[in-house]
C-alpha cells in the first residue's frame, strides 16, 4: 500500500450542498425523536394495562413465584406487575437494571408529570430532557412533583442548573424538614484538606465550604492578586491568587498594601477588610414564615451570585456572622432604558442586562451572563446606543461567532433574540430556552 496516498471510503463522495446535509440530518433528527415519542405512547398504554393497584392482585402463584407489584416511579405512580415488566423490557431490547429506569422514566412523567408527559407527545420536549427531568423529580413527594411540574409548563425548557434549582426549590417548599436535614447534613461535611507535599514543594489542597464564605474567600483571593500585581508581582495571575493565600494566613504581614498610582503619583492605602456584595432576593414573609403561621408565606430566597435558591435558616445564618454589613437595595426596574453616550457600559446598565438574561443568549448556550460580553446589537459606531434594550450578554466564543462569522441575531422584545445561522436556520432564544424554527430558509447574499 502506498503510504503517501489514503484509501477511497465509501460514501465521502457526496453532491448534496452543506444546507442540503444540515436539513437531511434535521429531517433524520424529527423522525427518530417521533419513534421515541410512539415509544413512549406504547409504554403508558402498557403501563394501563398492568397497573396493580394491591398486595392481593400483585399476588398471583405462578410455580411457587408470587407476582408482585414493583415501584418504579416516584410517590403516587401506580405499581405495575413485575413478571410483565420484564416481559416488556425484554421486547424493548434492554438490560433489566436500564430497562427498569427507563420504563420508569416514562411512567413518572406520564403519571406526576403530565405537563412534561405532554410536552413529549407534542413534540415540544426531547423525550432525553424529559428523562432527565423523572431522574430529579423522582425522590420528591407528590407535592414537590407537582410543582415542578407546573413551573416547567409555564416558563418551557430550562438548562439543567435552573432545572436542579427549581427542584430545590420544590424541597424547600413542600418537605421543609428534608431539606433541613439535607442542608444540615451537608453543612457536616464542611472541611479543608491538604495533600502530601510534592517533590517541587507544592500541595494540592480541596475543600467544601458555606457558599458565603466560599464567595468570600474567592474575592478576597483576587484583590490579593491584584495587589500584588500593582506591588510588582509578575507572576500569572492564578499564581498571585494561590500566593495571597499564605498573605491572608499570615494576617497581611507580608504586604503594606500600598501603592502608588502611576498617572498621578497618588499613595493609595487598600485596607483588607471585608468587602463582600450578596444579593440576596427576599419577600417579606420569607425571614419569618415559619412563625408566620400565614399559609402563602415563602420560605425561598435567591442568591444571584450563587444562581440558586436558598432557604431561610440559610439566609439567617449569612445575616448573624460577625463582622457583615447588610444593605437593602431597592428591586432593579429591569425595564429601565436610560442610555449613555459612552460606549462603555456603566455598572448599573450591566446589571440589568445580567438580571433580565441570566446567560449568554447564544442558542443553547448556558454561560452566566455575569461572565459575558455584552454585546451592542446595533454597533456603537452606527448609532446603537449604549442602553439595557440595545445590549445582550454574549459568552466570548458565541460574542465572536456573531462578529466574525454569518451569525446574526435580531431583538425581537426585550430578552427576546431570533438568530440566523449561516446556512439558514432559525432560532428562538428567550427566557424559556432555545427553540429550532423551522423550515431554514437560503441565506441571503446581501447580509
Amino acid at each position: 500500500m502506498d503510504l503517501g496516498t489514503q484509501p477511497q471510503l465509501t460514501g465521502i463522495s457526496d453532491a448534496r450542498s452543506t444546507a442540503e446535509i444540515l436539513t437531511d440530518v434535521q429531517t433524520k433528527v424529527r423522525d427518530r425523536r417521533e419513534l421515541v415519542v410512539g415509544e413512549w405512547i406504547d409504554a403508558v398504554a402498557w403501563a394501563n394495562r398492568t397497573i396493580v393497584t394491591s398486595v392481593e392482585r400483585a399476588a398471583t402463584i405462578m410455580d411457587g413465584v408470587i407476582d408482585t407489584g414493583v415501584p418504579i416511579a416516584g410517590d403516587g405512580a401506580p405499581l405495575v406487575s413485575e413478571f410483565n415488566l420484564m416481559e416488556f423490557i425484554a421486547v424493548l431490547g434492554r438490560s433489566p437494571d436500564g430497562g427498569r429506569a427507563y420504563v420508569g422514566r416514562i411512567i413518572e412523567c406520564a403519571w406526576r408529570l403530565p405537563g412534561i408527559y405532554a410536552a413529549v407527545v407534542e413534540g415540544c420536549l426531547e423525550p432525553w430532557r424529559a428523562e432527565r427531568i423523572a431522574d430529579l423529580t423522582r425522590p420528591l413527594n407528590a407535592d414537590a412533583a407537582a410543582f415542578v411540574d407546573r413551573q416547567l409548563a409555564a416558563v418551557g425548557g430550562v438548562g439543567w442548573a435552573q432545572l436542579e434549582r427549581l427542584v430545590t426549590e420544590a424541597v424547600i417548599r413542600f418537605d421543609p424538614e428534608r431539606a433541613e436535614q439535607e442542608r444540615q447534613a451537608a453543612a457536616e461535611r464542611r472541611r479543608v484538606d491538604f495533600g502530601e507535599v510534592d517533590a517541587n514543594g507544592q500541595v494540592e489542597s480541596h475543600s467544601v465550604l458555606d457558599a458565603a464564605d466560599a464567595h468570600d474567600f474567592d474575592l478576597a483571593l483576587s484583590r490579593r492578586a491584584k495587589l500584588r500585581g500593582k506591588l510588582g508581582d509578575t507572576d500569572s495571575f492564578d499564581v498571585r491568587r494561590s500566593k495571597s493565600v499564605g498573605d491572608i494566613a499570615r494576617q497581611d504581614l507580608a504586604l503594606d498594601l500600598l501603592f502608588a498610582d502611576g498617572e498621578t503619583g497618588e499613595v493609595i492605602a487598600e485596607s483588607p477588610g471585608r468587602k463582600v456584595e450578596m444579593s440576596v432576593h427576599i419577600t417579606d414573609t420569607t425571614l419569618n414564615a415559619d412563625e408566620s403561621g400565614n399559609p402563602f408565606a415563602n420560605p425561598v430566597g435567591r442568591w444571584d451570585q450563587g444562581r440558586a435558591p436558598v432557604n431561610a435558616a440559610q439566609i439567617k445564618e449569612w445575616l448573624q456572622a460577625p463582622n457583615t454589613t447588610v444593605t437593602v437595595r431597592p428591586v432593579i426596574d429591569l425595564a429601565d432604558c436610560v442610555p449613555v453616550d459612552s460606549y462603555e457600559i456603566p455598572d448599573r446598565i450591566r446589571r440589568r442586562v445580567e438580571q433580565r438574561d441570566h446567560a449568554c443568549r447564544f442558542p443553547w448556550c448556558g454561560r452566566p451572563a455575569s461572565k459575558c460580553d455584552l454585546d451592542h446589537v446595533v454597533p456603537h459606531n452606527k448609532g446603537g446606543p449604549t442602553c439595557p434594550c440595545n445590549l445582550a450578554p454574549g459568552c466570548r466564543r458565541h460574542h465572536r461567532a456573531k462578529t466574525f462569522s454569518n451569525w446574526r441575531y435580531t431583538v425581537i422584545l426585550p430578552g427576546y433574540y431570533l438568530w440566523a445561522s449561516p446556512q439558514g436556520h432559525h432560532f428562538l432564544v428567550g427566557p424559556d430556552g432555545t427553540r429550532a424554527l423551522d423550515p431554514p430558509r437560503a441565506p441571503d447574499p446581501d447580509e
